[in-house]
């Protein structure tokens, strides 16, 4: 060391970890970093193994962040949920970016690999589907690829039988006198939310007022902020695969871009978004 060269110690820092919690204790780096196998010799197979990996963390954090929104938003609580959901938008944000850097992964780079991932497929994701189920999207068809794990199904059939964030929002609005269908508050919450005419007519009235109905006029706008990012990552998905694997069937057995395509037609909250053509 030069006299130049700088010593943290001299200010304090701890460099001793022999007995203290160091970063890597705290993270569990091990664990993470030593996550990545690669089952070929393809140079482009870490950097796929990783995108998906860093995917599903910032899923865990969504999870986190938008079970407890629905939570506070049943109880009244609107301001911290709507805290939480202006992180959402940028965790999706963190989540549209990842997809330029797997796209720098040519199809020829893909298939010196593809054959190993066998039947294994994003689709697949039992976080994905939390997500899915949590905001609205309740497709019961999508329990069959988690139908082999106990834990997840159980999982994700108690997601099913608690009203979804939308419909806690919907709930919150009738309390705060913007009369709900009955039909909407009573339905049945497995299922997947339709357009309902009479919930249009209510956000008319905030979306015509938002200084009377300030507070939930902000909280639909945070739903549209989230969806809008959402829905850009399915397009960004759509776009990535189609780069990478043309329209050929995916691992999993969907019709790839065909079934990504067929998401990009979910409406998550579709009251929020046709409401602005009858303004």
């Amino acid at each position: 060391m030069t006299s130049s060269d700088y010593d943290p110690t001299s200010e304090g820092a701890e460099t001793d970890f022999a007995r203290r919690m160091s970063y890597g204790d705290y993270l569990a780096l091990d664990a993470i970093l030593g996550a990545q196998h690669p089952l070929s010799e393809a140079h482009d197979e870490m950097l796929f193994i990783i995108q998906h990996q860093t995917t599903e963390l910032w899923m865990r954090l969504a999870i986190h962040e938008l079970s407890a929104a629905r939570r506070a938003i049943a109880r009244d609580e609107v301001q911290p949920a709507m805290k939480m959901l202006a992180r959402m938008s940028r965790i999706f944000e963190q989540l549209n970016g990842a997809w330029d850097v797997l796209r720098t992964m040519t199809p020829s780079e893909y298939t010196r690999f593809r054959s190993q991932l066998g039947q294994s497929s994003g689709f697949q994701s039992r976080q994905y589907r939390l997500i899915e189920f949590l905001v609205g999207n309740r497709n019961h068809a999508m329990l069959k690829p988690h139908a082999h794990d106990v834990e997840t199904t159980r999982l994700l059939e108690g997601e099913l039988a608690t009203p979804s964030l939308y419909d806690e929002v919907l709930r919150l609005a009738d309390r705060n006198g913007l009369k709900m269908p009955a039909s909407v508050l009573a339905r049945d919450v497995r299922e997947t939310h339709s357009f309902n005419e009479g919930v249009l007519q209510a956000w008319r009235i905030v979306y015509e007022a938002p200084e009377t109905h300030w507070m939930l006029y902000e909280l639909a706008e945070k739903l549209v902020d989230f969806e809008d990012y959402f829905r850009r990552w399915r397009f960004n998905h759509v776009t990535t695969v189609e780069r990478v694997i043309g329209f050929k069937r995916g691992t999993g057995g969907t019709g790839g871009v065909s079934y990504l395509k067929r998401m990009l037609e979910v409406e998550l909250f579709p009251e929020l978004w046709r409401v602005r053509t009858i303004l």
